[in-house]
């Protein structure tokens, strides 16, 4: 099993975020994940760098960690043709670290360039001629595509990867869940659903199973829980509130009553390892085998050091279930 590490890159500036990956690293992590937005959840939240361009200075700055989105969309905001460049750059710079997390979007980001946010049926449409796209062009040589809502006209990446990247598809269901085993090389999920991991199986898929933990470590439980409900309370509005909502303000309205319980009963508060180690073991015994760790306590660096002293060793115990097909 791989362990990673989100970035929260609505929470912390480009430089802070370098700064955590590097940590990261030293620590064992197998893995770091960047959120890719444009928007944070949450005004209070304050940040939205380029993933990208964080990506890329990561890669620099590290030597063994691997790197990936989670997720980026390629439809709206970022055309395929894009995103298809990018990630064989960041695969080269990286000597071959690069995960390309995608997803069908949401709201929130994609609304920017004025062009609507389609509905979920069309979403996954989009998705689909979007990572043809991708995988057209990574063939090498001058392509062209005539989608239904996507066009590409006689481009070509030049600087290809002899490696190319694992694209892990962001499933919300089992529509999404069998694209990433037509489309994909492996799933990204943040709910500990075994049918997620069941579907992606039985349609063919092979490759690694990504999913979110949510978790926040700090000195007591009390402090973790105040901090999820101040900067991450978003995370409990599900994926349907989630994907539609367009701007933070109205992420704030929709989350006024949360409370501090209802955070506890969804992430793993305070300095207990086991209580860690618990909502890990949903995500393992799901089938998922990289599970990245989403603290959202209010100290990075405490979290990272007790990745390092007393939960890494328990999660590394864990072993992922086989899913039936």
């Amino acid at each position: 099993m791989k362990l990673g590490y989100k970035l929260a890159a609505e929470a912390f500036g480009p430089q802070e975020l370098i700064r955590q990956a590097r940590l990261a690293e030293e620590a064992g992590f197998d893995f770091v994940e960047i959120s890719d937005h444009y928007h944070p959840w949450l005004d209070v939240q304050g940040h939205s760098p380029f993933a990208w361009t964080v990506l890329g200075a990561i890669a620099a700055r590290t030597d063994r960690i691997g790197l990936a989105t989670g997720v980026t969309c390629p439809t709206v905001r970022y055309h395929p043709a894009i995103i298809a460049q990018a990630a064989a750059t960041l695969a080269l710079v990286s000597d071959g670290r690069f995960t390309l997390g995608v997803g069908s979007g949401e709201r929130l980001n994609e609304h920017v360039v004025g062009t609507g946010f389609p509905a979920v049926r069309k979403r996954h449409a989009m998705l689909r001629e979007a990572l043809e796209i991708i995988r057209l062009l990574w063939q090498g040589g001058y392509r062209s595509y005539d989608g239904t809502y996507l066009q590409l006209e006689d481009a070509r990446v030049f600087d290809l990867p002899d490696e190319l990247p694992v694209i892990a598809v962001a499933a919300g269901g089992p529509d999404a869940a069998a694209l990433a085993a037509e489309l994909g090389d492996g799933l990204f999920a943040t709910q500990p659903e075994r049918g997620f991991v069941e579907t992606y199986r039985s349609a063919g898929g092979g490759g690694p199973l990504y999913a979110e933990a949510p978790v926040a470590w700090a000195p007591d439980e009390q402090t973790a829980a105040q901090a999820v409900r101040e900067t991450t309370r978003w995370a409990l509005t599900g994926w349907k509130v989630m994907s539609e909502l367009p701007n933070p303000v109205n992420f704030d309205a929709a989350t006024t009553t949360v409370t501090e319980d209802d955070v506890k009963q969804k992430f793993a508060c305070g300095p207990d390892p086991e209580r860690h180690v618990e909502v890990v073991r949903q995500f393992v015994d799901a089938g998922f085998d990289h599970v990245v760790l989403q603290n959202a306590g209010p100290d990075p660096d405490g979290f990272i050091d007790f990745f390092r002293s007393e939960l890494a060793g328990r999660l590394r115990e864990l072993s992922p279930q086989p899913a039936a097909v």
